[in-house]
């Protein structure tokens, strides 16, 4: 006779608890999960009344564990983990040699689709399956193995494996400041200033930019606003205004002559990027082959 379906608390709830207890937090479980600290709350209180204990003291709006909660949050945890490990092994059964790597839009299209064929040589029998997202890591549910993004972006409870440098500066066509020596920054006011929108904003925009050497965008200044770097990255390649270019992915449309700096001055970002292996995805060769190999690409360029 199964016992389970009457023995075992809320699935739903257990989510929920685990992020709770090792946070220590509602409203950073929420953070985490993506969803409202109400919800968390709710699903707590639901697991209390099923298992008939209270799992958290409540304290000037902070939560402590109770006895019972350290428990239930140890045997939880340890559930999880190993049925997180266990899905992991059969996503990785069915073809053992691939790994994927999850970027944001701009680094794939500019920064790692020219170097890739360098991995292949490296590890040819390594299959890489890259996948794309503009959102945070929290905000993408599909399988993955390594993940590169914007340090500044919600990363959840995956490890961090290492960071890069980065450095920003203002870019534009060619044929849009034609100038024969570099410009001082308050001859860039009467330009179209491109800007890139993101929610939450994760990258140095112009104002924070200006910023570093004194200066500020005049409330006046005409602009531009787009919710892809690439498409802004686009926009300045037409002719369109001014925009923050990123060395990693501006660098090689500078390089061809696409893009010029009009002015001297940058800003160094000592750890601009952020790369992370899936949590509980444990230390599979082809995995680590590609964490090494990402680590030794971005440190070269730092």
């Amino acid at each position: 006779m199964n016992t389970l379906g009457k023995t075992l608390p809320p699935l739903a709830s257990l989510l929920p608890f685990e992020a709770a207890a090792r946070l220590e937090s509602f409203s950073k479980a929420a953070d985490e999960l993506h969803i409202t600290q109400a919800a968390v709350s709710r699903q707590i209180r639901g697991l209390e009344g099923n298992l008939g204990v209270k799992l958290f003291c409540r304290r000037n709006r902070a939560v402590f564990l109770t006895q019972e909660g350290h428990e239930l949050a140890r045997v939880v945890s340890q559930a999880l983990h190993r049925i997180s490990e266990g899905a992991a092994t059969l996503r990785a059964s069915p073809r053992r040699n691939r790994v994927v790597l999850l970027c944001q839009l701009c680094e794939a299209f500019y920064w790692l689709m020219p170097r890739l064929s360098s991995f292949h040589q490296q590890y040819p029998a390594i299959e890489i399956q890259v996948v794309t997202s503009t959102r945070p890591l929290t905000e993408y549910n599909d399988h993955f193995d390594v993940a590169l993004q914007s340090t500044r972006r919600a990363s959840g409870s995956h490890p961090l494996m290492f960071t890069a440098s980065d450095e920003v500066f203002p870019v534009c066509s060619p044929a849009y400041l034609s100038a024969e020596r570099p410009l001082h920054l308050s001859e860039l006011q009467p330009c179209t200033f491109l800007h890139h929108s993101s929610e939450p904003p994760h990258l140095m925009e112009w104002d924070s930019w200006l910023q570093v050497f004194g200066q500020t965008l005049a409330s006046d200044a005409r602009s531009a606003s787009f919710d892809s770097y690439p498409l802004m990255l686009q926009a300045a390649v037409e002719g369109h205004g001014i925009a923050m270019g990123w060395r990693r992915t501006a660098s090689r449309l500078i390089e061809s002559g696409a893009l010029v700096r009009p002015c001297v001055e940058s800003v160094h970002l000592p750890q601009a990027l952020s790369v992370y292996r899936q949590q509980g995805g444990g230390n599979r060769p082809e995995v680590m082959a590609l964490l090494a190999w990402l680590e030794a690409q971005l440190q070269d360029e730092g």
